[in-house]
């Protein structure tokens, strides 16, 4: 893989992605397919953004739990957005932010790069 196509993990940048739950939790047992949604996104949102710090909002999570630990909805929409950690004695210089975007339909959703507000 060349290092020209890997994501600069210097730089903020905010992208929406669609998370298929369905297949990340296929064949995993029904007591434990919430806390393995929650781990996959987590595994997602590193590989995709290249930070090892990565933060699920309170959102996102409930979503994820929303129809109980075994029912995980089986796609999820989510904005990852790769910031500056503030914090000094933080091991990595940039953390990513995962946040639920509520969609009505996944059909036609492509990966899209969000213009930063800030």
């Amino acid at each position: 893989v060349s290092t020209a196509s890997m994501p600069k993990a210097n730089t903020a940048i905010t992208r929406e992605f669609t998370v298929n739950l369905h297949k990340r939790t296929h064949k995993i047992t029904f007591k434990k397919r919430a806390p393995r949604a929650v781990k996959e996104i987590r595994q997602f949102a590193r590989k995709e953004m290249g930070t090892d710090d990565v933060r699920v909002d309170t959102e996102l999570n409930k979503f994820v739990w929303s129809k109980g630990i075994k029912n995980v909805p089986h796609r999820v929409r989510v904005r990852l957005t790769r910031r500056r950690n503030d914090d000094e004695d933080a091991n990595g210089e940039m953390y990513t932010l995962c946040t639920l975007v509520q969609v009505s339909s996944f059909k036609g959703l492509q990966n899209e790069t969000v213009p930063n507000e800030e």
